[in-house]
């Protein structure tokens, strides 16, 4: 009898033990699925575009970011070993401007080659679910970058991550984890301020960022000729790709991304193919500059940006940085289904209605051009700016002159108001032309008090003309440059308060 029971007790250990090793091994997953929400299933629609694209449901997935475009792609890869794009999902919401994240609290959503592991999924995020983006790297580190917490979520909501809906993140969460239990360790995510096109990389030639952005581009143009992961290294404060030991070595290259680059080279077939999109691009890029392609502004005063479906959708909506942001585009999408549900507590960015929103992508000949070749004005957005100012100064004006006096000079009998304004156009005649030149010269600083100039003329004469130069003169020694990396511009009421966490 005690011969048997100590055998029992031997074989429950064991099968304890045993238990206890299973779960160690399947930690990971056990995390990454361990509530309803986690462990919603691949869409069957998702599931027969793997099919047609020969992809298996558990093979290994990448995922890109766009902020201007506003766009998340999640690529996965096919029985034939590369990449191919599964799946595009507008991107509902983020935050702070073109450009890496450089310090906590900027609001910044990063930029740049990030990797994430299971321990990063989170099942209990407060918004729905969620990914660590990794944020800082390597590269960030080396360069005193600071930032936490910087996350793919739902919610639409973005104090410095990259927001999708419920519905949405749902989806991608579930690619990440089916990748996971496939046995991918990690998959890659690469985040860039626009598609590093020869269009977009002309439009944003001069912006102090461009060399950052040129960097990255080098692991774009890997994956754009591969479509494969390239493999991501830092050194001397830079990025590498695809770096293997040099002819010789007998061990792999160690990276350190604050250290002396160690000897490397990278495999003949991926470098003579990168090289040659790079010439292309390259000489495409300097055509558009050659043709006179506008530059992009710089952030004026917009926090972040929203895909235009999602901005459609909402009272008011716009879509700050991002494109598609024109009345008209937006209307055309006002009918179409929107990819999820948008909470009412969602804030679209707040455009700044002094600064002209539209900017040309293709080569102008206008004459509204500056003298640098930085800015074209649209004619169209020109009209709208000088409609909404119209509007408005009218309103004030008569505001500013009073019920009695505004009554009877409506009804005929303001003798004096009218005798007023048809002696108030020789004051200001000479202040007027030399306004667009001032524009001209300092487009941002200028054209966000020159909506309350000229109608105030036209209202009361007399003091105006200098309260207008002066107003023109104020801003003139500002600077519209900006520093890489600086805290965008973010107007008191663009967010609302119940995110009060710092990432």
């Amino acid at each position: 009898m005690t011969h048997r029971t100590l055998v029992r007790a031997l074989l429950t250990s064991a099968v304890l033990a045993a238990g206890v090793m299973l779960a160690g091994c399947d930690s990971d997953q056990i995390s990454l699925a361990q509530n309803a929400k986690a462990n919603q299933p691949v869409p069957p629609k998702l599931v027969a575009a793997m099919t047609e694209k020969d992809m298996d449901m558990q093979s290994p997935i990448l995922v890109r970011l766009f902020k201007q475009e506003a766009e998340l792609e999640v690529w996965k890869q096919n029985r034939s070993g590369q990449f191919a794009l599964l799946k595009t999902y507008p991107i509902c919401r983020w935050s702070g401007d073109l450009g890496p994240k450089v310090r906590e609290g900027d609001r910044q959503a990063p930029e740049g080659f990030y990797s994430i592991n299971p321990s990063q999924m989170n099942p209990q995020s407060a918004y729905y679910l969620s990914f660590n983006t990794g944020y800082p790297n390597a590269f960030d580190k080396a360069l005193g970058r600071t930032g936490s917490q910087l996350m793919v979520h739902g919610d639409c909501s973005s104090r410095g991550c990259y927001a999708m809906t419920d519905e949405q993140i749902a989806e991608i969460y579930s690619l990440g984890r089916e990748s996971f239990f496939g046995g991918q360790k990690a998959f890659q995510l690469q985040a860039y301020p626009f598609r590093m096109t020869p269009v977009n990389m002309a439009k944003h030639r001069n912006n102090p960022n461009m060399p950052f952005w040129k960097m990255i581009k080098e692991g774009y143009d890997h994956f754009e000729v591969t479509k494969q992961e390239p493999r991501v290294d830092f050194c001397e404060k830079k990025y590498v790709f695809d770096a293997v030991k040099a002819p010789g070595a007998t061990r792999d290259p160690v990276f350190d991304a604050s250290a002396k680059c160690p000897a490397y080279v990278i495999p003949e077939e991926i470098a003579s193919a990168v090289h040659e999109k790079e010439q292309k691009d390259a000489a495409e890029t300097a055509k558009l500059v050659s043709k006179g392609t506008p530059v992009a502004r710089l952030n004026t005063g917009i926090d972040g940006g929203m895909n235009a479906i999602f901005a459609s959708k909402i009272p008011e909506g716009n879509t700050g940085l991002s494109e598609g942001g024109d009345s008209q585009a937006l209307a055309s999408m006002s009918l179409a289904r929107a990819p999820g549900t948008i909470p009412g507590t969602v804030n679209p960015p707040k455009p700044n209605l002094a600064v002209q929103q539209e900017e040309p992508v293709v080569a102008t000949t206008s004459s509204t051009t500056s003298s640098a070749g930085t800015r074209v004005a649209s004619a169209n957005a020109s009209d709208k700016s000088a409609s909404d100012k119209s509007t408005s100064d009218k309103s004030t004006s008569d505001k500013s002159e009073g019920f009695f006096s505004s009554f009877a000079r409506k009804v005929g009998i303001g003798g004096t108001a009218d005798a007023s304004k048809t002696t108030a156009p020789p004051a200001p005649a000479s202040a007027a032309p030399a306004k667009p030149k001032v524009a001209e010269a300092k487009p941002q600083s200028v054209v966000r008090v020159a909506p309350k100039a000229e109608p105030k003329q036209a209202a009361k004469p007399a003091p105006k003309p200098a309260v207008t130069t002066a107003a023109a003169a104020a801003p003139a020694p500002s600077s519209s440059t900006q520093l890489a990396g600086s805290a965008p511009v973010v107007q008191t009421n663009s967010f609302d308060t119940r995110f009060s966490a710092v990432k």
